[in-house]
């Protein structure tokens, strides 16, 4: 029954003394949040410390009284969630660092080791622009870019997992990184701060 609720629904419930339907709100989205936490933090259990911290701060926002109805639940935790791991950066003043491969990667437009706030949350901004378009490749080229990118896995783990040749896990890799690159230029995405 709570499946089919609305999260406006869940929210009154919630705020009328039922807890479960915080969890249900809590289980319908928590993969979104945390992956998206994660996307930026690169760290398991600094994601998983994120995550939380953003729920402390909804149910606080929630419990008194400031949540507006203005968007939706969704967009709004996501944009808690976004704030909390551009807030982590900036107290260490560090960002997240990827692995290049041999060739050209689109990704490597993207690291610095001494960021300011400004630069951080723009180079968050392309960050953001680049994993949209990710989407738009073909799901073996997704596959081999989260595996590579995300997961961090030698070009013979992917090859292994997917249960292909070392050669069309590379091929797949180069294929995606081209297809990126038209991506990128046909989306007018800068991949740097102008």
């Amino acid at each position: 029954m709570r499946a089919s609720l609305t999260d406006r629904q869940l929210i009154d419930l919630y705020l009328s003394g039922d807890e479960r339907a915080f969890e249900s709100l809590l289980n319908r989205h928590q993969q979104q949040i945390y992956s998206k936490i994660y996307f930026i933090v690169r760290d398991a259990d600094l994601a998983n410390d994120l995550f939380q911290d953003t729920f402390i701060k909804v149910v606080n926002t929630l419990r008194s009284g400031k949540y507006n109805e203005e968007g939706k639940f969704l967009p709004w935790v996501m944009r808690i969630a976004h704030n909390l791991s551009i807030d982590h950066f900036r107290r260490n003043k560090k960002m997240r660092m990827v692995r290049a491969t041999d060739e050209f990667n689109v990704f490597d437009t993207l690291h610095s080791d001494d960021l300011h706030a400004e630069d951080a949350l723009v180079q968050d901004q392309i960050y953001h622009d680049v994993r949209h378009l990710v989407q738009f490749l073909p799901e073996d080229q997704q596959n081999v870019v989260a595996m590579r990118i995300e997961r961090d896995l030698s070009f013979q783990e992917i090859a292994d997992e997917t249960g292909v040749s070392i050669n069309t896990a590379l091929g797949r890799m180069r294929y995606a990184l081209i297809n990126l690159r038209k991506l990128v230029d046909d989306n007018g995405v800068q991949l740097t701060a102008r």
